[in-house]
Order: C-alpha cells, then structure tokens, then sequence
C-alpha cells in the first residue's frame, strides 16, 4: 500500500453550462423501458388498467411475516417510544435505537441471509407507516438507514463479497447514511466537488458533505466523489462505502431544523481518507446512477410516513371535530369544517392506495416503477402537507398551541403543530417538489424525445434531423389517431367497477383525460419545441395533472380490491368516489392553468426583482439574518472544529 499524499490535490468547483449539467443528468438516469409502466403509458394518453387491475397482492408467507413484524413493533412502538420526549429534548435515546436493532428494524429490507427481516416492500412501507407516527424522527432514521443508505444500493450493485461484509452489519448493529449534498451542490451534481484520487490499491477522498441524514450517528456512509479521470482511471463520479470511523472522517455539527428535531443530521468532512477499492460500489462513472436508481424505490418510503401522517390527522380530526361544539351542534357538521375532514378522509384513502399499489409492484417486480416512485413521492409529499394544516385550522388556536403547552393546562397533548413542521421536510427531501416535476416530466416525454429529440437539438446536422423527421413522422402517424376515442366514451367501459356507488365514470374520465392529457403535451412541444424544458410551470401542472390521475385509479383499484376481500368494501367505495370527485375539480383547474396562467409575466417579475428594480418595495423592515455568506466555505482541508459523530452501540 503506498503512503497518503502528504498534500492532497486541492479540487475547485467544477464550472459547467447548463447544458453540460443537464447531459451529466442524462447520462445517469436509466435509459431503456424494458418492463411496462401505467404511469408512463398514462402520460401518453394510453390508460392501461389491466397493469393496475386485478390488485397484486403480496404472497401469503410475506404477508404472515410482515403482520408478525408489525405486532412487534406496534408493541415497541406503545411502549418504549416517547414522541415528546424526542421532540423536547431533540434526541431519540440511544435506548430506543438499541431496541430498535435488537428487534430487526434496521434490517427491515435485508435479506434473511444476511441477518435481516427480508420484509418486503409493501411491509416494510406499513412499517414506516408504524413507526413514524410515533416519531417521525425516528421513521427518518430507519428510512435513510435502509432505502438510501448502505444496503440498498449495494443490494441492487454490490458484489458478492461486499454483501456479506457489510449487509450483516447493516442488518443488526450498525447505522448507515447516504451522502451526496455539498454546501453548493443540491441537485446538480455535475458541479460535486468531493473527490477520490486514486493511490496504490484505493482512494484518498477530500471534501465536505451537507445534510447527511444519519451522518451523525452512522457506523458506515454511502459517498459520492469525483474521481479525476487519469490513465487507467475513466473517473466521474463514483460511490464508495466509508467507515465513518475513518482518520480523516469529522462530522463538524449537528444541523437543527424546524422540524424532526430528533434527525441525526449533519456535516461531514472528509480529510484525506483513504478507502479501499473493493469499498467502491459499481465502476467508476456510476455514481449518478447508481443514486438515482436506488431512489427510484427508495422514494417509496417518504409517502409511507405521509400516508402514517394522514392517518393520524383523521383520527385528531374525527374525535375533536365530534367532542367541540359551536352553535350547538359539533363542528364537523358544519359545512366549513366538514368539507377539510371530507378531503383528509379521501386523500388519505387515496395516498394508501398509491403506496400500497406501487409498492406491491416493486415487489413483484413486473413493472418498470420509477414514474409511479416519483409520483408517489411527490403527491404524497403535497397532499400530507396540505392535510395537516387543514388539521391545524381545524383545530384553531388548540391547533398552533404546541402539545407540551396542551398538557401544561390540563387538556390532550395532540401535537399538531409539529406534524405540520415534520411534514414540511417531505416537500424537499430526496427531490423537491420542483426537481420532482422535472425528473418526472423527463420520463413522460421520453418517448417524444428518442423519436424527435434530434429535430429540437440545436447541436445536431441537417442529416441528423432529417433522420429524426422520418422517424418522428411514422411514430405520429400511429400514435395520434389513436389520441381521438376510446373506452372512455363508452357509458358501458369499466362496468365491473359498479356496486352500489358507481366508480366506473371516474375510470372513464381518467381515459378520456389521459388521452387530453397527451395531446396537450405534444402541442406544447410543437409550439416550443427546444424551449420546452423551460416551460418548468407548463411542464409542473402536466406531471400535477398526471399524479391525480394516477391516484384516482388506484384508489378506484383500491376500492375494488377491498370489496372483493369483503374488507369495507362499501365504504371503500365511498370514499373512492369522493377523491376522485375531489381530484376531477382539481385536474380541471390544472388544465385551465396550462394555458390561462402567469408565467411570462412572472418571468418579468423575477428579473426586475434579481435587478433591483424592486428593492423600494423592501423598505420599511429590519433583517434579523444579519451578516454572513449565504454558503459556508467548504474548501477542502483539514478539520478545525470538534467531531460531534456519536455512534450508538
């Protein structure tokens, strides 16, 4: 082994365009459609209901294993688990960790081989589910843990070797974080400046980690660094299993938020760290892609805790809108009031359906599920948002007040204001909302794009876009027409789905608008064709239209599934077709807004505001911020600062 360099390269920021950064994100995400997906057929007006319908289900041995696990953990949960102690002292107990690996929750996902649970991932989610609504601190931690942190990644591109020397580990006794975020890199990871220069048999790596969920805590990370591209080397950037014991490895301070106050969340320097080769995960250059792949169901585990959040605001909602009275009758019997319960009922009906659909498809894997990860993610995301703070006007003053004050003064300690704080996160986290309708967009016009993406590229010779004219004209010819009718002008389309209340017009309404949906994306690209990708609130409300009709035909699936089992059957039923007449005025709004909107004069707007033409509007005010640089110096280096990492044994 050859010694550490005594002065490690110095990397800058890479500088690059626009356009190079969108090619390093193209060049990581998955290409080829191997297996079917509803949700991209969705998107280009072909609504494929024999994908979703009849319901897959889990095998019987899977589901008896999962319900055993969930007793155990309901146990542990009523328990041993102090949701406001977390939050007031902002630490889950090193007790409650120690319980939670003694009882197979950090290998919840990790094959029994290894030591782990082998749950699969429609358990694992309920799991989540479980746990979060007593903490979501501590949903946080399993979730980073296991869905992005080491045994994921390695499960789907982890050789042999590393499985059984770090998964067993995984499984029972150590902590796992994935770091990719830099103090000036969120999600353009073209400009990462943490590297890995290779020496001898490994790497050196030299940089600083921002936001590394469990980073504070964790035995072993999953790093993202850019290998420089030398002889023998074809560098890019490349993930790597560190030992956060590490010489060299300091977690400089442990990150404070408005929210989860119990996440183990910090910074993370790396100092001339030397990791060993066989500690690389996949080759060189796959960095990127392997990330974006383990999220592609990792994100699953984000509505999980939405549709666990959106539960227990029913529950708050139900029994207080019952026991408050207010012109001598309860408060849920009054319209205002009534109408918020109404859509924390369906919409959590809806998000369940979503998640236990798409994660019984990740299971089977018989479906390509990134669109549906992505869509779960992001409405889950939106909608738990927006049911909680319905549960917080619900609530009124009680809803503002925090839980300890509550108890202070002798009534429930319902903590509603900080599920709102908790649930702030989810909008951000693992892609916001904004990146989430990009990436998302990106895969509904794939199909657009590999038969006319050359007519729009500047870059491309005449030759080339001649090609792709020819192409694009035999495609078109076959897809339009089929864009005109369909089942969902037949009153008689979806019959099966009539039993007492009639779901099937909201199945034929999700036909006929898939079909509306995909015509207006390709006008849109007609008109503007290169600039299309500039068009991020044309492109936002096309996925928004998307999602809600996603989440109608689960729901509508759902309901059917249910009464087939016999399990609620009716009232399933009902509260489908109250999403879906909830999610109709929706969808009809966001198609009005495709094209009656803002956004050009908007556009204006922000320039004269980055201009200054605006600052006027400003006075009047005191900044509390101070000074300061908006982005701490990450320049690579030795640590001056004390390492806060606490590993919990």
């Amino acid at each position: 082994m050859s010694a550490v360099p005594e002065t490690p390269p110095t990397p800058s920021r890479p500088t690059v365009t626009e356009r190079e950064a969108r090619q390093v994100a193209e060049a990581a995400r998955e290409q080829d459609w191997r297996k079917p997906s509803f949700a991209k057929e969705l998107f280009l007006g072909r609504f494929r209901l024999d994908l979703i319908h009849p319901h897959p289900l889990p095998a019987d041995e899977d589901a008896q294993r999962g319900e055993e696990f969930l007793a155990k953990l309901r146990d542990f949960c009523e328990t041993k688990i102090d949701g406001a102690l977390i939050e007031r002292e902002a630490r889950i107990p090193d007790e409650v960790v120690t319980g939670l690996k003694e009882l197979g929750a950090f290998g919840m996902k990790i094959d029994t081989k290894y030591g782990g649970l082998g749950l699969t991932q429609v358990y694992y989610n309920k799991a989540l589910a479980l746990v979060g609504s007593a903490s979501p601190a501590i949903g946080a931690l399993l979730s980073a843990h296991q869905s992005i942190g080491v045994p994921q990644p390695l499960k789907l591109f982890g050789t042999q070797e590393q499985k059984e020397t770090f998964l067993p580990r995984c499984a029972r006794t150590d902590i796992s974080a994935f770091l990719l975020t830099e103090p000036d890199v969120g999600s353009d990871p073209a400009r990462l400046a943490t590297t890995a220069v290779p020496d001898g048999d490994g790497y050196v790596l030299d940089g600083v980690k921002l936001w590394t969920t469990n980073g504070v805590v964790a035995d072993l990370l999953v790093v993202m660094a850019r290998v420089p591209k030398s002889e023998g080397h074809r560098g890019g950037i490349t993930a790597f299993v560190v030992e956060a014991a590490s010489e060299g490895v300091t977690v400089e301070n442990r990150n404070a938020f408005m929210g989860l106050r119990g996440l183990e969340n910090g910074v993370t320097r790396f100092h001339r760290v030397r990791v060993p080769a066989s500690h690389r995960i996949g080759e060189e250059g796959q960095g990127l892609k392997i990330a974006l792949t383990t999220l592609n169901t990792g994100r699953l585990s984000l509505p999980a805790m939405c549709v666990g959040a959106g539960k227990w605001c029913l529950k708050i909602a139900r029994e207080w809108s019952a026991a408050r009275e207010q012109w001598g009758k309860p408060v849920a019997l009054h319209e205002a009031v009534g109408s918020k319960i109404a859509f924390i009922a369906a919409t959590t009906f809806a998000l369940e359906a979503v998640l236990d659909l798409s994660s019984q498809m990740a299971d089977e894997d018989r479906n390509d599920i990134r669109i549906e990860a992505a869509l779960a993610k992001l409405y889950g995301s939106e909608m738990a948002w927006l049911m909680a703070d319905e549960l917080v006007q619900i609530r009124g003053g009680r809803g503002f007040e925090t839980a300890d004050s509550l108890r202070a003064r002798g009534e429930r300690a319902v903590p509603a204001e900080q599920i709102l704080r908790d649930l702030r996160i989810n909008r951000i986290f693992e892609g916001s909302t904004e990146i989430m309708h990009l990436l998302i967009a990106r895969e509904a016009v794939d199909a657009h794009l590999s038969v006319a993406g050359d007519l729009i590229d500047p870059e491309k010779s005449l030759s080339d876009k001649a090609r792709a004219g020819a192409n694009a004209g035999v495609f078109y010819a076959k897809w339009l027409p089929k864009l005109v009718a369909g089942p969902g002008r037949l009153p008689g389309a979806y019959g099966e789905f009539k039993h007492g209340v009639d779901l099937s017009p909201h199945l034929r309404y999700v036909e006929r608008t898939s079909r509306r949906l995909a015509r207006s994306t390709f006008y849109a690209m007609s008109r503007w064709q290169g600039r299309m990708e500039t068009k991020q609130g044309f492109l936002g409300r096309i996925v928004d239209i998307g999602a809600e009709l996603f989440a109608m035909s689960a729901a509508c699936v759902r309901a059917e599934l249910l009464r087939s089992r016999g399990d609620h059957g009716r009232e399933a039923y009902q509260l489908a077709d109250a999403f879906c007449r909830q999610a109709r005025v929706r969808v009809e709004e966001l198609f009005g807004r495709l094209w009656t909107n803002t956004d050009d004069l908007d556009r204006k707007v922000v320039k004269g505001v980055l201009s200054g033409t605006y600052e006027w509007l400003e006075e009047g005010v005191v900044d509390p911020s101070g000074d300061g640089p908006w982005i701490a110096d990450a320049t690579p280096g030795p640590s001056t600062r004390d390492n806060v990492h606490r590993p919990i044994r």
